[in-house]
């Protein structure tokens, strides 16, 4: 039917006793629970909200005026094309005195920009991340989607460790930022997966050993994030005692 409500929803995870703040700013955003899933842990909350209809009259000014610069488009391009023919055997033989680029300039803002380490202070976007209330909020996905590969650096401390599978050396490490270690309640739930303490890179003046509760400079390359286990994957680039 035309006029049938069309909705569209969205699951979210939260730590068992978030579920009241989740909700109340998911229903400011226009959201309706639907579903709610209590378990020992974490909750599971199902959410719609009506989809709000493209009005007809600015589909159509879309495709008129798609339509429009199409012709503009072909009319230049034909005008360009019948003007260098009629100009081309009249022009004498140019001689490029522009050098190429030297393999050895400077480089450019832009690039220096994009190879610039992300920490709380020079990125809004991470500052906010590692204050969210929720490891399983949108931000995380958000952030590792748009900086994936990117290094970014910050205070933080080990949550928690556990050896990777059987194996008595590799180890999966739950990271938290700030200095809380296990009773950290905020921020994403940082995972180094499947690594030994040398892949730390711990430096000649850190210890050795670490354990839960530990704080360091961590600084790390973005990875993926894991919407399912609400948990955000780094790779580490290099330890540091604070």
């Amino acid at each position: 039917m035309a006029d049938e409500i069309k909705y569209e929803y969205k699951t979210v995870q939260t730590v068992r006793g978030a579920g009241g703040l989740v909700i109340s700013k998911m229903q400011k955003d226009g959201w309706e629970l639907v579903e709610q899933d209590q378990g020992k842990l974490r909750s599971t909350l199902d959410f719609r909200r009506p989809k709000k209809p493209l009005p007809r009259m600015l589909i159509g000014t879309a495709v008129g005026g798609l339509a429009l610069l199409a012709i503009v488009i072909g009319v230049a391009a034909a005008l360009e094309d019948g003007g260098d023919k009629e100009g081309e055997s009249n022009k004498p033989t140019a001689v490029s005195t522009s050098a190429a680029p030297s393999a050895t300039s400077t480089p450019t803002s832009a690039g220096s920009a994009s190879a610039e380490v992300i920490t709380p202070q020079n990125n809004p976007e991470f500052a906010a991340l590692l204050k969210t209330p929720d490891s399983c909020d949108s931000t995380n996905s958000d952030f590792a989607t748009k900086y994936k590969g990117r290094t970014v650096a910050f205070d933080g401390s080990i949550v928690h460790m556990a050896p990777h599978g059987d194996n008595d050396t590799r180890y999966d490490f739950l990271l938290g930022p700030g200095d809380q270690g296990p009773k950290t309640g905020i921020g994403p739930a940082f995972k180094y997966e499947d690594v030994n303490v040398l892949d730390l890179k711990l430096g000649s003046n850190n210890p050795t050993t670490v354990r839960a509760g530990d704080t360091f400079r961590f600084v790390a390359e973005v990875g993926e994030f894991n919407a399912d286990q609400c948990l955000f994957f780094l790779d580490p680039v290099s330890t540091g005692t604070r």
